[in-house]
């Protein structure tokens, strides 16, 4: 990581600019990781992760919550990345992992599982034993927001962290799945920032929706596809099934050679 320079001290972790600083100057996902969970940038989000793990729901009580930001899950090696929206507050909010201990993750590892990028099935919490083959989980946002909504304030704040993120993938990267249209639109732009030319005009959000992006003379080809999000209010209604999602991933790990 880079010193500090002739401006000046660098944001603190309470600051707006703390992620738009430090991301970029990480040379490691697991330095970027250590410097994502020390932002409190956002004071909304602050707030409400921390009112939330003090305030748990019966089924957790006497359990620790994380209460911070949450980082990425996977190997830094990845060829395919999922991007969701962002970790839910009994969820990864609680557990410290992206997409675990809700229903939402079950439904996305199980699909996992089935397509051989997951180890195992189900998700409980650090130290469950789970290992990604290959795939990196990831969100837009990194702090459990009030009713599932970030603001698009808070979204441009934390958007640094993603662009990183990806520039660190890219070496390895050939294919991302962002989960739902939030994922999407958040996705598309840092895709642009980080090296790969977009489309114009962009294309609108929809399961199965695919897009190439063309290599450059620094990026290779890359390969898009959205997907439903695996809330309970898809996957009750059956607008998502587990039949969707596998077969999703399946094309998504067979564009980013991770199939036999």
């Amino acid at each position: 990581m880079e010193e500090d320079g002739a401006a000046g001290a660098p944001p603190g972790p309470d600051e707006n600019g703390f992620p738009a600083y430090w991301a970029g100057r990480c040379g490691g996902l697991a330095e970027m990781d250590a410097e994502l969970v020390r932002c409190r940038a956002c004071p909304r989000l602050v707030g409400w992760r921390e009112e939330t793990a003090a305030r748990p729901r019966a089924a957790f009580r006497g359990q620790e919550y994380w209460a911070r930001p949450v980082p990425g899950f996977g190997p830094a090696d990845a060829a395919l990345a999922v991007v969701g929206l962002a970790p839910a507050a009994h969820g990864g909010n609680r557990t410290g992992r992206m997409f675990t201990g809700d229903a939402s993750g079950d439904f996305l590892f199980a699909a996992l599982h089935t397509v051989g990028l997951a180890s195992q099935p189900t998700a409980t919490g650090r130290g469950d034993g789970l290992e990604l083959y290959g795939v990196r989980v990831t969100a837009p946002v990194h702090c459990a927001p009030p009713e599932n909504r970030p603001t698009p304030a808070e979204r441009r704040t934390c958007r640094p962290w993603l662009a990183a993120e990806l520039e660190l993938l890219s070496p390895s990267l050939r294919a991302v799945v962002a989960l739902g249209a939030f994922g999407w639109q958040a996705l598309l732009p840092v895709l642009g920032e980080t090296g790969w030319p977009l489309p114009r005009p962009r294309p609108a959000f929809g399961h199965g929706v695919q897009l190439t992006l063309p290599a450059t003379g620094q990026r290779r080809e890359l390969h898009v596809l959205g997907s439903y999000h695996p809330s309970q209010r898809n996957t009750f209604t059956g607008r998502l099934t587990s039949e969707m999602l596998v077969e999703l991933l399946a094309r998504a790990a067979g564009l980013a050679g991770l199939t036999p």
